[in-house]
């Protein structure tokens, strides 16, 4: 276990020595406070203060740093989370075996199956680490902008509309990014399985953002409204459920299955795929 372990080390060092790791982070930073400084533009803060109002609540209670926290996660994971996640997964290794680094390690008495897990696992902390600096740094952002105050969640596309008070909707938030991290994991995992092909790192990336970006217009359209449940954004939404008034524990465990499944056969056709695969 300590050879394992100092090797996941060893993926990880690698993996975060590389600058195009650290552009996610960047991009997530810039992008949050856009949207905080559009967020407190009059008109944007009007229309959200009515919602509020309309709901028989009072909107200086909830218009606080919270729900601009919620609001940044919920606009911006979905897609620019998955571009950074798919060119970090489906990057990981497809580019040793472009620069030939994985044939001078496999010269070496280690086997592709533990390589490959630990480049997966790699991926998979990479996702967690990211995800929670996207949930703390939009919550100190929007803390900075709006100050303390309750939580206004309102998601029309999914049917949440709720209220929490500060203390419950920071437990409520903790308990979302939690989620939403393991969402996340689908995205790597498809990203990460394109990379075991022979495929190009930019052509893993692309095909593992064409896949997404279209299963989320086709869930979205009201013609497929019966397709939904083989839609794998459909189930990837489950996060934004932590903030129903009741949470739906039964839905969200079902959902988290069915990502599991899809997560560990994407790693297992990977593993197999690369296992077969001549690098010579």
């Amino acid at each position: 276990m300590s050879v394992f372990l100092s090797q996941l080390r060893g993926e990880l060092r690698k993996l975060f020595a590389r600058k195009r790791t650290y552009i996610g982070f960047a991009a997530f930073l810039a992008v949050e406070v856009l949207i905080v400084v559009l967020l407190n533009l009059p008109k944007p803060k009007s229309s959200i203060r009515r919602i509020i109002e309309d709901a028989g609540y009072l909107a200086d209670e909830y218009f606080g740093g919270l729900t601009l926290a919620v609001m940044i996660l919920t606009w911006t994971t979905v897609l620019i989370g998955a571009l950074y996640l798919a060119l970090v997964s489906g990057d990981i290794v497809a580019k040793d075996v472009e620069d030939g680094a994985l044939r001078m390690i496999l010269c070496r008495p280690v086997s592709r199956a533990r390589l490959i897990t630990l480049k997966y696992l790699a991926c998979l902390i990479y996702t967690v680490v990211l995800t929670l600096f996207i949930g703390v740094s939009a919550l100190i952002t929007g803390f900075i902008w709006g100050g303390v105050g309750g939580l206004f969640v309102y998601d029309p596309l999914q049917g949440v509309f709720a209220l929490f008070s500060a203390g419950e909707g920071l437990g409520r938030f903790a308990l979302a990014l939690a989620a939403l991290a393991g969402v996340q994991f689908s995205v790597t995992s498809l990203g990460f399985g394109l990379s075991c092909l022979r495929l190009k790192p930019a052509a893993a990336t692309v095909l593992t953002l064409s896949y997404f970006f279209l299963d989320s217009i086709f869930q979205r359209l009201p013609y497929f409204e019966s397709l939904q449940p083989w839609f794998i954004t459909t189930h990837m939404s489950a996060w934004i459920h932590c903030f129903d008034a009741r949470i739906p524990w039964t839905r969200i465990g079902q959902d988290f299955i069915y990502l599991f499944a899809i997560d560990l056969t994407l790693f297992l056709g990977g593993l197999l795929i690369f296992d077969r695969r001549d690098l010579k």
